[in-house]
């Protein structure tokens, strides 16, 4: 095996370790609403999903919809500045960020793990068309 590919499986290994760690922790009830900005284990992902950083696998995320006090519906962000119909501009705390609109997924508040601060209304509202228009537009043939 070559040195990249025995990193990747020790990411894969890592993650596993982490996961289970989360999906058994005991920190109580966590307070999340929609529009704000958190910190969530992401994890190790496959191919060209949105993979976490770091030892908590973690990258930012801007809550969509709270489904329940354990569930919610979330896009990953980036500070990567690409462009296409997938990826949508927002700054935040000083900085240009990108939602990356193709990688929306459904998560367990259990991986989040530290608020960053709110997206501001209008940009919310501006996403959340983005969404809609990527959802609605015709896929190519």
């Amino acid at each position: 095996m070559t040195t990249s590919v025995i990193t990747q499986v020790q990411r894969f290994l890592d993650w596993a370790s982490k996961k289970v760690k989360i999906h058994f922790s005991d920190r109580g009830e966590l307070y999340f609403a929609e529009r704000e900005i958190w910190w969530a284990s992401l994890g190790e992902n496959v191919g060209s999903e949105a993979n976490g950083k770091n030892f908590h696998f973690e990258r930012p995320i801007i809550v969509l919809r709270k489904f329940s006090s354990d569930m919610l519906l979330a896009v990953p962000t980036t500070t990567k500045l690409k462009d296409g119909s997938w990826f949508h501009r927002f700054s935040f705390d000083g900085k240009e960020r990108r939602a990356v609109m193709a990688q929306i997924r459904t998560l367990s508040s259990r991986r989040l793990i530290r608020k960053m601060g709110n997206m501001t209304t209008e940009d919310f509202i501006a996403l959340r068309d983005a969404i809609i228009n990527l959802i609605k537009t015709d896929p190519p043939t």
